[in-house]
């Protein structure tokens, strides 16, 4: 697993700071509609980018950025995603992580190490059907511990969800709104069917903008916030 993109300062999901983004290639899931699937399925098909040059051009940006948002892929999966926390924050940079929640001993560590400011991790169905989501065999317990320490962290953390009809409906939603119960924020978020993974679900007809609002109500009965996206 490795550094697979950087982008500069931008204006991102950070709330009201500015901050480089930093892709790490490879994932321990297989989701059809993911829409970053050269990153997961092909990661070869990305250079490597030198972690010393990057941790270099960081240092060269730490006058007009307020931190770094470590995204994927899943970022969690490679041997060197610590190091580079460490290195990032002894920078005096925030750090945010978006992850998939599924290597809760790699957030706990960071988290014991005080190394992540924000945590983003995304719900991509209900916890049961996580199978569903991958080639191999996935641990159906790793997803409620992750979730379960983020929560007790104190940590800004945002939960979030893309409504890939099928595979989130309202039944998903009352399950994975049990898991988070008394979260503080939870984004729904719209389906973009032309960067799928998988091809058949490029086909795909979007739920409609009142069925993601229907949704949302059913999540405010689980969490203090809730949000949409795309629509």
């Amino acid at each position: 697993m490795s550094i697979k993109g950087f982008q500069g300062t931008s204006l991102l999901d950070y709330p009201g700071r500015i901050a480089s983004l930093v892709f790490f290639g490879g994932c321990n899931l297989t989701c059809p509609f993911c829409h970053n699937p050269t990153l997961v399925d092909r990661p070869e098909q990305h250079p490597d980018v030198d972690p010393e040059a990057l941790l270099h051009e960081l240092q060269e940006r730490r006058r007009f950025i307020d931190g770094v948002v470590i995204s994927g892929g899943e970022p969690t999966l490679a041997p060197g995603f610590l190091p580079f926390l460490r290195q990032v924050k002894g920078m005096g940079l925030a750090v945010k992580i978006d992850t998939n929640g599924l290597l809760p001993r790699v957030l706990e560590q960071a988290l014991a190490e005080d190394l992540v400011d924000t945590i983003a991790i995304d719900l991509k169905t209900a916890p049961g059907r996580y199978g569903e989501l991958h080639r191999g065999p996935v641990d159906l317990s790793a997803l409620p511990r992750s979730i379960a320490v983020t929560l007790a962290s104190g940590k800004e953390c945002e939960f979030r969800t893309t409504c890939v009809p099928g595979l989130v409906e309202e039944a998903d939603i009352h399950a994975i709104g049990a898991t988070i119960r008394g979260a503080g924020k939870w984004m729904l978020q719209q389906f973009a069917p032309q960067y799928a993974l998988c091809e058949e679900l490029r086909e795909v007809e979007p739920h409609a903008p009142e069925v993601l609002k229907s949704f949302a109500a059913l999540a405010g009965g689980y969490v203090g916030e809730v949000g949409v996206r795309g629509i």
